[in-house]
């Protein structure tokens, strides 16, 4: 229920909403009376549930956004007056602060916007065993909403506030304990061949990124030859499932710098803003690429495979956004693959359901950003990785140039023995979310049949289950998905260039599966009005094609279905 503008106030407040990962605003709605808010609410609905105990100590970190500190220090303030103690571990990755907390069995505040310009930012807390799931938003928002009508509540002279929603008197924050950081990086150090890197050149895109430092440090004392590029003190947005022709142009004038001065890298690696999510490419000689060019970008949903492969998982669980690739690979090695919602509390949730299961040793998760998750402990070496049920960046890095030296090939080598599968994305902006809506009534019959199969005998086998054959559905209903295949057809047709419909998804959106093996996923965004496609196909040129047929405007395939169903 909407609170009412406190009368102390000189603008009108924008609540923080939930997006795929953590609460996410503009640095302008986010006054230090709106991190307060959200904060002490979160922090009340933990304490509420038991997650974690009264008079505890809460873990606060940040990234090198130039409004994270302030932030930091209003979500310090509604730490200290709920009766924490507050332990700063200063400017460090999302999933160091997270190991941190999950050691101590203590809750975390991550001031981050993650990937995002740096006009916005946010803020994800986590409990003491992980990450805040779907499940536990509506308690959040509950304890919240309690928060926020004290506050709104109180006289201009109660209130720690001024009109302009920023603290009157602003405590510094305590001095930065270095046991979060520390204990991070000796988390891969104590896992990984010290010298394993070897003779590896390695070059450090830095940028604006939180683990900048930190990365550079733990590939020289893996033994990598390290050459940091790029460093910025103006904060810099890495979207790592979306990189620009620009960027990857900026990568290949830093090899050829670094060839002039040293020679020529192996690979160039980075991450995004809060370090979470990695960008690794692969350096290769001058006219081995068809292009000409000689820096290779891998999309982490191919990266999170030789990741997986190089923990031999035995249990998987990925967005059912994630390239076919995915399933391919997993299903020839054995490896069960839960597909989920898209977003990390999904995939998180899917882990716990694997790992409780009691049947896998090693399980593991990705996102398509490339985030790997571990959600169990795992032997690599000597020593027992913990899990850690979080987007990481840093162990997909290690484990693919540790995969490539290890197998004394080249990183681009490696690639080369995924499964060649070749994606893209697009997307409508402004697309009413009423339209995308009634698109996706129209395609998904009711019922809890999640993804179906029409075999060449004409039925329709219901494939909900990863862990059980495929049955038959009955009648009525096998004739609904029939009904919803006919649609899809008459769109994607074989003019352009389509094979008739095997399977439906419906998980999240509508996923398409053609007997040629083209993909299309239809899938309105979760925070914002925009109509996205992603699509698979065994060429670039062809995924390519899917995306530019489906947003072509004013006739594309997403404006047809528009007009069909709306």
């Amino acid at each position: 229920m909407e609170q009412p503008k406190p009368s102390f106030l000189n603008y009108t407040p924008i609540p923080l909403a939930f997006g795929t990962s953590g609460l996410r605003g503009l640095v302008k709605d986010i006054t230090d009376l709106e991190a307060y808010i959200n904060v002490k609410g979160t922090l009340r609905y933990l304490l509420g549930t038991g997650d974690i105990p009264a008079n505890g100590t809460v873990v606060i970190a940040g990234d090198l956004r130039p409004s994270t500190d302030r932030i930091m220090r209003a979500s310090a303030q509604a730490i200290g007056d709920l009766g924490f103690q507050v332990e700063n571990a200063g400017k460090i990755p999302t999933p160091a602060l997270f190991a941190r907390a999950l050691a101590n069995k203590s809750a975390g505040v991550m001031v981050t916007g993650s990937h995002i310009p740096f006009d916005r930012n946010g803020i994800k807390i986590n409990k003491s065993g992980g990450e805040v799931l779907k499940t536990d938003e509506a308690g959040i928002i509950a304890e919240v909403e309690k928060a926020r009508a004290e506050e709104y509540g109180r006289t201009m002279q109660a209130s720690l506030f001024d009109a302009s929603g920023m603290l009157k008197h602003t405590a510094e924050l305590p001095a930065v304990d270095r046991a979060a950081e520390d204990a991070y990086v000796s988390r891969y150090l104590n896992s990984f061949a010290r010298g394993g890197l070897s003779a590896m050149r390695v070059l450090v895109y830095q940028h604006s990124a939180v683990a900048r430092d930190l990365l550079a440090r733990i590939l020289r004392e893996l033994g990598a030859d390290v050459v940091s590029v790029g460093r910025s003190e103006t904060f810099i947005p890495i979207d790592t499932e979306n990189i620009t022709d620009d960027q990857l142009e900026r990568l290949e004038e830093f090899a050829a710098t670094a060839e002039r001065n040293g020679g020529l890298p192996q690979a160039i690696v980075s991450t995004d803003g809060d370090s979470d999510r990695p960008l690794v490419t692969a350096v290769l000689p001058d006219g081995t690429m068809p292009n000409g060019k000689r820096v290779r970008f891998l999309p982490g949903d191919l990266l999170g495979i030789v990741v997986a492969e190089y923990l031999r998982a035995d249990a998987a669980a990925v967005p059912i956004s994630a390239n076919d690739a995915v399933e391919r690979r997993l299903r020839e090695r054995n490896v069960l693959l839960e597909k989920t919602k898209i977003g990390s509390p999904y995939v998180i949730s899917a882990l716990d359901e694997l790992r409780g299961a009691g049947k896998f040793q090693r399980v593991v998760g990705w996102e398509a950003n490339g985030g790997f998750l571990t959600g169990s402990a795992i032997r690599v070496g000597e020593s027992k990785l913990a899990a850690l049920p979080t987007r990481d960046a840093v162990l997909p890095i290690l484990a693919n140039l540790f995969a490539a030296k290890e197998q004394g090939i080249s990183l681009s080598a490696l690639w080369d023995r995924l499964p060649a599968r070749f994606g893209r994305a697009g997307l409508i902006d402004n697309f009413p979310v009423a339209a995308s809506q009634a698109i996706l009534a129209g395609l998904i019959p009711p019922g809890r049949v999640i993804e179906v199969e029409f075999d060449q005998a004409g039925r329709v086998l219901d494939r909900s289950r990863v862990d059980s054959a495929p049955l038959p559905l009955e009648l009525a209903a096998a004739d609904d998905w029939r009904r919803r295949k006919a649609i899809l057809e008459n769109y994607f047709s074989p003019n352009m260039g389509f094979d008739s419909i095997a399977r439906l998804n419906v998980l999240d959106g509508v996923r398409i599966y053609f007997y040629n093996g083209d993909v299309a996923h239809l899938r309105p965004s979760g925070n914002a009005p925009q109509l996205r496609i992603y699509a698979n196909s065994d060429s670039q040129q062809r995924a390519d094609e899917i995306v530019g047929l489906a947003v072509r405007e004013p006739d594309g395939i997403l404006r047809q279905l528009q007009r069909a169903l709306t």
